[in-house]
Parts: C-alpha cells; sequence; structure tokens
C-alpha cells in the first residue's frame, strides 16, 4: 500500500512554518516548559494557524528537532571534506553539545531505548547515527580510533550531554565531557596496558 504524497505547502504557509519554529527553537532554549501559546504569540501566528501546523506540543518539538538534525548532518559532511577526520569529530561534537544544552526537553525522549516500532515516530534519529557512523568510520580508516569503537558505544558517551543543565558552566562541562569522550575513544587507549 502506497502512502499518499503530501501536498506542498504555500509559500505563506511555509513562511508561518519557518516562523514558528524559529520562535520554538528561541523559547525552548530559554524555557523548555515553554507552552504552545507563548511559541504561537512568540511568531506572531494565530492558534489555529499553529495548530494546523503542529496538533501538540510533541509534534513541535520534533519538528524543531528534525531541523536540528539536518544542520548536524550537513555540518558533519562539511567538516568531513574541511578538517582530518579526527578534528571533524571533536569539532562535529562540540555542535552535538549545543544542540543537546539547547534542547534539554527532549533529553528524556532522546535517551529512552529505540525499538524498531518506536524508531519511525522519531525523526532523524537514523540520520544522527549514520552521520556517527560516517565520522567513525573515517576515523577508523585514518587510524585515530579503536577499531572497535561503534555508533551504540559513542551514543552511550554522549548520553551524559542529555543531563547538563544550559547554565553558565554548562558549556564548559560540556566541552570537558568530549574530551574525555575523545580520550575514550582514542586508538592509543588500551584499558589491558
Amino acid at each position: 500500500m502506497t502512502q499518499p504524497k503530501e501536498t506542498p505547502l504555500r509559500a505563506d504557509a511555509r513562511r508561518n512554518r519557518e516562523r514558528i519554529l524559529e520562535a520554538a527553537v528561541e523559547a525552548l532554549s530559554r524555557d523548555s516548559g515553554a507552552s504552545l501559546s507563548a511559541i504561537g504569540k512568540r511568531a506572531g501566528v494565530g492558534q489555529g494557524t499553529l495548530y494546523r501546523h503542529f496538533p501538540d506540543r510533541e509534534a513541535l518539538i520534533w519538528a524543531v528537532y528534525e531541523r536540528e538534525v539536518d544542520d548536524l548532518v550537513v555540518r558533519a559532511d562539511q567538516l568531513l571534506e574541511q578538517e582530518t577526520p579526527q578534528r571533524a569529530l571533536r569539532e562535529w561534537m562540540s555542535h552535538l553539545a549545543r544542540f543537546a544544552l539547547t534542547k534539554a526537553d527532549l533529553g528524556g525522549a532522546i535517551n529512552e531505548p529505540i525499538s524498531p516500532e518506536t524508531k519511525a515516530a522519531r525523526p532523524g534519529y537514523a540520520r544522527v547515527v549514520h552521520t556517527i557512523e560516517t565520522l567513525l568510520a573515517a576515523n577508523r580508516e585514518a587510524g585515530t580510533i579503536r577499531p572497535d569503537a561503534t555508533a551504540q558505544d559513542f551514543t552511550a558517551l554522549v548520553a551524559g550531554l542529555w543531563q547538563i543543565r544550559s547554565d553558565a558552566d554548562g558549556e564548559q562541562r560540556a566541552q570537558r565531557l568530549l574530551d574525555l569522550i575523545v580520550i575514550a575513544l582514542s586508538a592509543q587507549a588500551d584499558p589491558g596496558s
């Protein structure tokens, strides 16, 4: 059975959707509990327009997540073209940390184990895992990380990012955690020595 094709949005509807997403990023970055009503007001759209695009808070949060995932995926590709694999991985991890610090409301959802049934309901998850695998493969090929390091290892290690509060020293704590992760993944890391 084929899925019906989505009708492309009119230009004004696309603009409204983008304004809502931009307002949501700003509002959720400041207050992870921001209401849909507050986001709609910030975007300058009526409640009907808001709910036409996003029927509930979860739909809006996942749309924000999907948009940020797009940025993460594109950034990884750019970094791999411009930097060494090790530097690309570390810089991409910094982008991931900023994403985690500003998207605290998604932390619980992202940390839950994923089953095949729920994977489809979590937009962007497979794309992030693919991006991680690409970055790790480039580093394995360069000999800069352990050959047995997997995307699952990486996601388990970076899960701590979702626990860091986005306060004054959150960025420093996140960067320290990322430095420790790089050491843990390093080809020189041999716990048997």
